[in-house]
């Protein structure tokens, strides 16, 4: 074709792309300029330090964080400035949080810069001079010809030249890109799949121009120019078929040769190592607020302390006392100067009330903390041999705060196992395998359920309907070794094995297969098929017209062995209906909607012969659209929207998928917990309900409301919303109902259906530019309702409803759970928006919900224990450790502020150098650390039991205001006993046996003795869960608090210049009124608190605290209402060859009770399918009306 027609066509808008030589052969001379580019190697850098810049950049990381800045400041302050204290207080402290930090942090990238050698360093093959030489991976460039071998991974991104295959194909395997273990077929370049040898390959002169990189694995746009003779360039489109990415692994297919085009850091796998935006979680900014809180009180004492000394020193003789007189620099001296460094003097000495150690125990407990969900042997799926994943720590609280569940169906509610149950031909119902009165009969092709059995006409619409789905897919067959030959006979046929990564069309073409049409596989662009007759039929593949999720439908163009051209289109009936203009659409219209009542997944299949004209006119439609390198995607659905249009209706097919193990029990559970479950899903609305019905999300108690495009039409948007918005605020009187009272046995409760559509309207502006009303009015309509379903939703529509909950005036927590690439944009969408959670469940739809995801659960089960166990626990931990914290430096600090008010305001210190420093270090802090790991105030048996105890710690209870001002006025009294409390025990014995005095460090010595012993006690009046490990540590801490007060005031250190604790410690163990002042004080300091706890639990007792005091959630016959449904086996033989899976989601919905009947806005089909009971086991069962 003409190259320059193609430029112009492209020309306009192209940005910047590049040119790669493939080969680094340049061009034939006359055809274009030479333009040599340079790009990166092939190395990998996921590293983030080098051994050069570690430090430097290390430190400016940390002391960008403002705990870590502020002790920097007052550690400088202190070597600037005559302070009270040594710079060692403020410095050792620091120095330890710092290099713990460092320590972490240096170890994980240095396991980063391990690995990157490791895969810098792999040989790979690559073609030069027509010979094959190998070299490490980091020395390949782009332009090098690459031959990867069966197996091996892909040392980056490549375009398929070749393949050993003769059909230029080859099988791939994304596993460690996206999970997908599925075999991908790729396609190597029409002009080049010829070249098998080396030298063949080496003589290839073309050049590939193509998109700059980016990081979405699924897209790529580019266009190759092959060189033949001296005529214009052939040019060939390049997509993501055509493009072997790296980390990618080459299966059942001997060798490939590719051009290298992106490596290096360049390549997609790469450009996805990016970090994902940090989330900070509520207990952080709660813990940031506080920090704010107890900055603006050390701003306050040291400001008063300040002013106190100036007044005190008002009067000569106590500011210039006789032995202490001033010299004459010191009276001449700036009175504003000095005041100031008095100032900044008494913010060293009350500093300590900043917890400085806080953020490293916090960092410390949510890293190990992390390790319980992976080590939960409860979460391990032996099925799929997956256990639970957790890629970020910094949102394990957050577990335990979580207010709204968005969930996907397909493969997160149901298992994502399809089988083919029935399909609709003009009106015929074809059901595989038919069961009558307890046989199997494996031979009959199809039974008419409805009508009499289908004419001669009819008889070439049903074959062309099952030619359709054995043509209509990207269904590959996985070579069998046992297996010679191309599959010439039925007995061959039946072995064949599918792959696919999507799992409906391999149950379409298996389903298919029984009804006596077998695909056999894909040869040289002929599609084979063996139809009933065991005649084999070849169809040339044409065209490939690609699914989507906002298309909702795929097509194939193919030509027949007489020449016919056909183009066969298969996809959800919402996309097939308005392209259709013949054909029994009301028939199988109706037999769309009862499947989907039923809770099957329908697609719906349509035709159109082409004439050869009109084929041309597509092809050279689709070339010049593919050829694009700007808005490829815009323009080739304009192209399809185009090209799939007055097509023949010839029928529709049914596959169920069955729900999840326990997806009922999870899902009632949440409710329960006061978290409010939505379902996002793209299916049907009936489909979608039957399932929400099925796993309990909709009860048979529950309302329906429906915001839906029908209603919309019979009724204007406005109208529908205040109708709703009447119904569900009737009850609570215009007041939003509590997220608890979705379950409440006094109101009515709602459950809402909205469809995209609807929601697109909603979320659309108004002509006066403003759309808040009606989302203001549609939310407070959702917070009335019990549960949600969004059916018929684009992958972005839901993550706009995500945001658009994450954005209300409630800011709630939410949680965004799904299994496949099409629900990644829930979560890409909100990453910057508040704190969202991203669970993910590891499914047949690949991994990259899983990667992209904060948790990563096997299956959807398991959420019911990551949320209201791990996640309870985590956050009633991590909140006692913040809260504790700030506790615990409010004792040590505050008898530091009384005490100036007994030296003069001198600036003089309570406490030794040492116990300032090992305060925090190593008295205080591994009880609490521990604690925070392994405390269970109540058993995980009981928080699995009554999901009602998540209520008590909801909103971010135990981080009020209302607890933290207790908490806070705790520390001032507990201050206030040891201070006072030491004051007038001395002020009465202040005389030992041999007469000696007790001195201020003495005294200082007593307050610090029984405030550890009061932090440490009241940490263990904490704790319900005892372990051995909690007896060591915390009567360790004390233990080794006794002996390292022995050993600094025992022995004569030389290190030190003065020694002022010498004997000073065992000095005043040697008093009697000492050890009555210990046990007294520790005493009285924990009497408050006993007595609020034992009020509190008997006058207004939580939940919690009832549960904890009678040792029982629930009764036994509560505990048998939150086990799954399970039906009794049925006699049927299919439900014998379902094997070890759990029976199908209809035989739990309909013999349950509680969930008999449909409501009537779910369609006419008020009772059970046919197909399961009544029809598949007539005589073997109860059976129920149709």
């Amino acid at each position: 074709m003409d190259c320059s027609l193609v430029r112009t066509l492209v020309a306009a808008g192209t940005g910047r792309a590049r040119t790669i030589y493939v080969g680094h052969r340049e061009p034939p001379p006359g055809t274009e300029a030479y333009i040599p580019q340079r790009y990166p190697d092939n190395r990998i850098v996921s590293a983030k330090y080098t051994f050069w810049n570690f430090i430097p950049k290390n430190l400016f990381e940390q002391f960008r964080r403002i705990a870590n800045f502020y002790f920097l400041i007052i550690f400088l302050v202190q070597l600037i400035i005559d302070t009270p204290t040594s710079p060692v207080t403020s410095g050792l402290p620091l120095f330890f949080v710092i290099t713990v930090t460092a320590i972490k942090q240096g170890y994980e990238d240095w396991l980063r810069h391990k690995a990157d050698n490791a895969m810098n360093q792999c040989p790979v093959h690559f073609i030069q001079h027509g010979k094959l030489v190998r070299k490490q991976s980091r020395k390949l460039r782009v332009g090098d010809i690459v031959m990867v071998k069966e197996n091996e991974i892909f040392p980056c991104d490549l375009i398929f030249l070749s393949s050993s295959r003769g059909d230029g194909t080859c099988h791939v395997t994304t596993a460690s890109l996206d999970g997908e273990s599925s075999h991908k077929t790729h396609y190597a370049v029409q002009d080049t799949k010829g070249f098998h040898t080396e030298e063949e390959i080496d003589g290839l002169h073309a050049t590939v121009e193509c998109e700059q990189p980016q990081p979405d694995l699924y897209k790529f746009v580019g266009r190759i120019n092959v060189y033949n003779d001296l005529n214009d360039p052939v040019v060939r489109p390049l997509g993501s078929e055509n493009l072997l990415l790296r980390g990618a692994t080459l299966k059942n297919t001997e060798k490939i040769f590719g051009v290298a085009i992106y490596t290096g850091m360049e390549t997609k796998m790469a450009l996805n190592y990016q970090s994902k935006s940090q989330k900070r979680s509520a207990v952080e900014k709660s813990m940031n607020v506080f920090l704010i809180v107890y900055l603006c009180i050390l701003i306050s004492k040291a400001l008063i302390n300040t002013v106190l000394k100036y007044v005190w020193q008002s009067e000569p003789f106590r500011d210039e006392p006789w032995y202490n007189q001033k010299t004459e620099a010191e009276r001449q001296r700036n009175l504003f100067l000095r005041a100031f460094t008095d100032f900044l003097a008494f913010m060293v000495l009350f500093n300590y009330i900043i917890p400085v150690s806080m953020y490293v125990t916090v960092e410390m407990q949510k890293f190990l903390g992390s390790y319980f969900i992976t080590w939960d042997e409860d979460m391990f799926d032996e099925d799929t041999g997956e256990g639970p994943l957790v890629n970020t720590s910094d949102l394990n609280e957050e577990l335990g705060q979580v207010e709204y569940v968005f969930t996907d169906k397909t493969g997160t509610l149901t298992e994502n196992n399809m089988e083919f149950k029935e399909c609709c031909i003009e009106g015929h119902v074809y059901v595989p395998h038919v069961v009558c009165n307890g046989q199997v009969l494996p031979d009959s092709s199809g039974i008419d359920m409805i009508d009499s059995s289908p004419g001669v006409s009819s008889r070439e619409r049903e074959e062309l309907f099952f030619r359709a789905l054995c043509l209509c897919h990207t269904v590959q067959v996985k070579d069998d070794d046992d297996v010679d030959g191309p599959r010439m006979s039925p007995g061959s046929g039946k072995s064949c094995v599918y792959i696919s990564s999507s799992p409906d069309e391999v149950a379409l073409v298996e389903g298919v297969q029984r009804l006596g049409f077998t695909y056999l596989r894909l040869k040289d662009s002929y599609m084979e098929i063996l139809n009933r007759d065991s005649g084999i039929e070849r169809f040339e593949l044409l065209e490939i017209l690609s699914f989507d999720s906002v298309r909702r439908r795929m097509s194939v163009i193919v030509k027949s062995a007489t020449g016919e051209i056909y183009l066969f289109c298969k996809g959800a009936d919402s996309s097939i209906f308005p392209r259709v203009i013949e054909g029994k659409v009301d028939q199988i219209r109706s037999r769309v909607e009862r499947n989907a009542v039923e809770g099957l997944r329908t697609l719906c299949v349509a035709y159109k012969r082409l004439i050869p004209e009109e084929y041309e006119g597509i092809c050279k439609l689709l070339q010049a659209t593919k050829v694009a390198l700007q808005d490829r995607e815009k323009k080739l659905a304009e192209a399809y929207e185009q090209i799939e249009k007055d097509l023949i209706l010839l029928g529709a097919t049914a596959v169920e998928d069955r729900l999840q193990e326990k997806a009922a029990d999870t899902i009632e559970a949440l409710q329960k917990a006061g978290i409010k479950v939505w379902v996002l899903t793209g299916d049907k609305m009936e489909t979608a309900a039957a399932t929400c019905y099925a796993c309990k999300l909709f009860r048979r108690s529950t309302q329906l409301l429906e915001l839906t495009t029908k209603k919309i039409e019979e009724q204007s948007l406005h109208d529908v919303l205040f109708e709703l918005s009447k119904t569900v605020l009737r009850c609570s009187g215009s007041l939003a109902r509590d997220n608890f009272s979705g379950l409440s046995a006094d109101m009515q409760d709602y459950g809402l259906i909205i469809d995209g559509a609807a929601l697109s309207l909603i979320m659309k502006p108004r002509e006066d530019g403003s759309s808040s009303n009606y989302r203001e009015l549609f939310l407070d309509i959702c917070r009335n309702c019990s549960a949600v379903l969004c059916c018929r939703m684009a992958p972005l529509q839901k993550a706009q409803i995500v945001k658009l909950i994450k954005l209300s005036k409630e800011h709630p927590i939410t949680l965004a759970i799904g299994d496949g690439a099409n629900d990644v944009s829930m979560i890409l969408e909100v990453a910057h928006v508040g704190h969202p959670l991203w669970a993910s469940v590891i499914g047949k739809e690949g991994r990259q919900a899983a990667r992209n995801s904060d948790y990563a659960i096997p299956k959807f089960k398991h959420l019911k224990k990551m949320l209201l166990v791990h996640g309870h626990f985590y956050y009633i931990r991590i909140s006692e450790l913040v809260q504790y914290f700030f506790y615990k430096n409010v004792c040590f600090i505050f008898p530091q502020f009384l005490y100036q008010f007994f030296c003069g305001f001198s600036q003089q210190t309570l406490y030794d150098t040492a116990y300032l420093t090992l305060y925090n270090i190593s008295f205080t802090s591994l009880p609490i650390l521990l604690y925070s790991l392994m405390e269970q105030h109540v058993s995980i048996d009981t928080l699995k039991r009554d999901p009602s105890l998540y209520r008590d710690i909801a909103k971010n209870a135990l981080l009020r205001w209302r607890v933290f001002i207790y908490w806070t006025f705790l520390g001032l009294f507990d201050a206030l006993v040891f201070f006072f409390g030491a004051y007038f025990m001395f002020e009465n014995t202040t005389v030992t046996n041999n007469g000696q005095i007790f001195g201020n460090w003495t005294f200082g010595m007593l307050v610090f003795t029984v405030m550890v012993f009061t932090v440490t006690l009241k940490l263990a009046l904490d704790t319900h869960y005892w372990t051995w490990i909690n007896h060591f540590v915390i009567w360790g801490s004390l233990l080794f608090y006794i002996v390292f007060s022995l050993l600094w005031g025992g022995i004569i250190w030389p290190f030190l210049n003065y020694q002022r604790m010498y004997y000073v410690f065992i000095q005043m163990l040697s008093s009697g009124p000492a050890w009555l002042a210990v046990v007294l004080l520790v005493t009285v300091g924990l009497l408050p608190d006993v007595l609020k706890k034992v009020l509190c639990r008997q006058l207004w007792p939580t939940a919690t605290e009832r549960v904890q005091h009678t040792g029982s959630a629930q009764p036994a016959d509560t505990v048998m209402r939150l086990t799954p449904l399970v039906s009794p086996q049925s006699p049927c033989p299919t439900a014998a060859r379902r094997g070890p899976h759990p029976q199908e989601v209809a035989f739990t919905f309909w013999n349950s009770e509680e969930y008999a009947t449909l409501p009537p806005t779910l369609g006419p089909a008020q009772g059970p399918r046919g197909s399961s009971l009544s029809r598949g086991c007539p005589g073997s069962g109860p059976e129920m009306p149709v």
